[in-house]
């Protein structure tokens, strides 16, 4: 080895208790930079083999009833590559043991062949055999759920006939990624399945002989499915075409690349907070190892060494300190990237996993973290560049203090040992600027965890328990007239009925176009209402529409213009509404109507598809078995239920998540604070060592040093709950889609408990500090030149 590499190696040794201090904060940095980058590209990977292994369709549509010479039409769409039709509808199904209605997606097999398109990956047993109408595949999800088997028995309400279906397979299909229920926010697998049977079966059920009522495709390669979505309408459209979507919204797919989006946003902002923390405490060591070695540096040019070779000496041991924290953040950041991977499969379903980091996420990672290292370590080498052998032989010139006068009602009001704290602080602004600035991001990323809890605790009780008063939602394959309400109210336990209609369709305002569902509900309904998250209700309006504000953005609409609307159903009806009142939601982007108006803008007599129920819990049996035996009923939803599973899927992954945040957090308080302590103690050891000389108890000594330390910290901590207002918005932006929104919402109870994170992990670094400051060697320090 060079002497200059020596002396690196032995000053890495003396730095060691710093070295480790700046390492476990780019550790933390790298580390969530890896697992996010690695999570991204293994999810990405598995879902692109997964669709193309299993021919994933890239356009999708349904239609109330089509013969199938329709394909042939269908099929000389330019840019179409592969048509496939299938009968499709949503039944109950009726499992030994279950208690209550379990909604199934019905979805039919071809006879005697594979799928074209979105095949399955078949798990367990095989797949129904040609002619058989009582043999059943089910997804894998919903049958591990129930503990289903192949060689079980399921009952299936076949278009109301109630029919035994024995199950021969299990398999996962890419369709159902993200198995979630119509109207669901999360999988329910207990609730929601997709059950395959043979075409024949189903087309004898539900009247579909040579007809079909789903068609999805794929298209030639670089094709934009604009062109073809707009000729696939205009063909279905006489025959009750619901409108066509691209892969890109179909709401699997649309799920899993929502979540690949969020994952790309965490890895941008969170790991560059703690490099940005890393590059200042990489200066304030060397700017203090520099100060200290000037002699050094002297002998090192004098012996003929050049600036450049100095400059890269000192560039080397920041790059070293870094190059420790990359490693143990690489050997994090590959066992929180797999966790990670694996812990998305509890709501991605796939059936195989890649998770293959490359070396990219390994070098972004390493390449950020030693720049940052690098332009931490530029404005301290730089010094070593101006000095000459000469002037390094003499000791630095005296520091230009300026005189900090505190006013005398303070400084009579304050001992010694605070004065000497305050006029320190002030004298180096820099240096406790740059020490309130890494704790105050420490704070902010603890606010950002502990937040996460409580915003969606709030987006839960605003669309569940402030807009839903029902206790049940029924669905209905066919619309029904007003008798079926009064059929209704006779059920066991129902104290009141309210009906609704959703209809999709196309609403339009000039150039915007907002592809959604219209939501028709009576006036003065009270189990379901129109409520805006500022904390009031909005009516019904008798004959106008009231959006959500994202839609109102999205169209460019307010209060008092008109927007077109075309209805994706029956004969595609045409109308306009004006816009009666914009609310803000976090769910969706909903257009609300009264019933009448949807009704008479269709064309119809008073129809509804879905009837919202209040019941008595004590009649909860009762009213199951009854909806089970009820001909033409589509789903059956219980709210308490949704409830109860969102908290479930999801408290689990926050807890988890939020645990990781705050040793990461706390890893960067410590980080930030030990350093301050050690490179002020450094600093003023000799000064230290006098007053311990002149008669300074050893508390005051310390309170001199580590009173300052609190000093910073306590003015950092409304800082970073400023600074965590501000991330937690930023993020809450950047997380944004048309599905949801996270409320922005920060509790005084999380800035509390990051405080408290904050002041244990300082504590624990002061005590550190604490115990050399304690073994301090008085006369060895008072013999250091200065």
């Amino acid at each position: 080895m060079r002497a200059l590499d020596r002396k690196l190696v032995r000053d890495l040794w003396a730095l060691r208790g710093q070295v480790f201090a700046v390492a476990l904060v780019v550790a933390s940095g790298v580390a969530l930079l890896v697992m996010s980058l690695s999570t991204l590209t293994s999810l990405r990977v598995t879902t692109e083999a997964y669709y193309q292994r299993y021919t994933f369709a890239e356009v999708f549509a349904g239609v109330r009833r089509a013969p199938e010479r329709v394909a042939d039409k269908i099929a000389v769409i330019p840019g179409v590559q592969t048509v496939e039709t299938r009968i499709a509808a949503l039944t109950t199904v009726e499992i030994a043991g279950v208690r209550e209605p379990v909604m199934a997606q019905l979805l039919s097999l071809p006879e005697g062949r594979e799928p074209l398109l979105n095949r399955l990956a078949l798990r367990a047993g095989r797949t129904v055999h040609p002619g058989r109408d009582d043999e059943a595949v089910l997804l894998e999800p919903f049958a591990e759920a129930h503990g289903l088997r192949p060689g079980d028995t399921i009952g299936v309400l076949l278009n109301g006939a109630r029919r035994p279906v024995r199950i021969v397979g299990i398999a996962l299909s890419p369709e159902y990624v993200y198995a979630i229920a119509p109207g669901g926010l999360m999988p329910d697998d207990a609730r929601f399945g997709v059950i395959w049977m043979g075409r024949d079966a189903l087309a004898a059920a539900y009247d579909m002989q040579g007809a079909f009522n789903t068609v999805s495709l794929t298209l030639l390669r670089g094709r934009d499915p604009g062109p073809v979505i707009a000729a696939l309408d205009a063909i279905l459209e006489r025959h009750g075409g619901t409108g066509a979507v691209a892969r890109a919204d179909q709401i699997s797919n649309w799920f899993v690349q929502n979540e690949l989006a969020q994952i790309r946003v965490m890895a941008t902002i969170l790991p560059t907070i703690f490099l940005v923390v890393s590059a200042l405490l990489t200066n304030a060591v060397l700017a203090r190892l520099i100060a200290i070695e000037r002699r050094e540096i002297s002998l090192m040019k004098a012996f003929g060494y050049s600036d450049l070779a100095v400059g890269w000496h000192y560039a080397k041991l920041a790059l070293a300190m870094t190059a420790v924290g990359v490693i143990l953040g690489w050997g994090i950041g590959a066992v929180l990237g797999r966790w990670n991977t694996e812990l998305y499969s509890a709501f991605f379903r796939f059936p195989f996993l890649f998770y293959r980091p490359g070396g990219a996420e390994f070098a972004i990672s390493a390449a950020v973290a030693m720049g940052a290292g690098l332009v931490g370590a530029l404005w301290a080498v730089r010094g070593t560049l101006r000095l000459t052998p000469a002037e390094a032989m003499r000791p630095p010139v005296p520091e230009r203090f300026r005189d900090v006068a505190l006013p005398e009602r303070i400084t009579s009001a304050l001992d010694s040992p605070t004065r000497i704290i305050l006029r320190h602080m002030l004298r180096t602004p820099l240096r406790s600027g740059a020490s309130v600035i890494g704790v105050a991001l420490a704070v902010a990323l603890l606010v950002t965890a502990m937040q996460w809890n409580d915003a969606i605790t709030l987006l839960v009780r605003g669309h569940f328990q402030q807009s839903q008063h029902q206790d049940a939602v029924i669905g209905f394959l066919e619309p029904k007239g007003p008798a079926a309400l009064h059929a209704l109210h006779r059920l066991p336990g129902v104290m009141a009925v309210e009906p609704l209609r959703m209809v999709s369709g196309d609403l339009s305002h000039g150039r915007f176009t907002h592809r959604g569902a219209l939501t028709g509900l009576p006036e003065g309904a009270r189990l379901q209402v129109v409520h805006d998250v500022g904390g009031w209700d909005i009516p019904v309006p008798p004959g106008g529409v009231v959006l959500g504000t994202l839609l109102a953005d999205k169209l460019g609409v307010v209060p008092g213009d008109r927007i077109e609307v075309e209805v994706l159903e029956r004969d595609h009806p045409r109308f306009t509404l004006p816009v009666a009142a914009v609310h803000e939601t976090w769910i969706a982007m909903p257009a609300y109507v009264s019933l009448s108006t949807l009704n008479r803008g269709m064309g119809e007599a008073p129809e509804f598809e879905y009837a919202m129920l209040r019941v008595d819990p004590a009649f909860d049996q009762a009213l199951f078995d009854a909806v089970s035996d009820l001909p033409g009923v589509a789903s059956f939803t219980v709210k308490r239920h949704a409830i109860e599973k969102m908290f479930e899927t999801l408290g689990d992954t926050i807890l988890i998540f939020s645990g990781f945040f705050i040793a990461f957090a706390g890893a960067l308080a410590y980080g930030v604070v030990y350093n301050a302590a050690r490179v002020a103690l450094s600093e003023r050891g000799r000064e230290l060592a006098t007053l311990r000389v002149l008669g300074f108890m050893r508390a005051e000594v310390s309170y001199i040093l580590l009173g300052e330390t609190a000093l910073l910290v306590l003015i950092a901590l409304p800082v970073g709950c400023l600074a965590g207002y501000g991330l937690v918005a930023l993020l809450v932006q950047g997380f944004e889609t048309e599905l949801y929104r996270l409320p922005f919402v920060i509790l005084p109870a999380v800035y509390g408990k990051a405080v408290a994170v904050i002041l244990l992990a300082s504590v624990l670094s002061a005590a550190v500090v604490r115990r050399r400051l304690d073994r301090l060697d008085l006369i060895g320090v008072l013999k250091t030149r200065e």
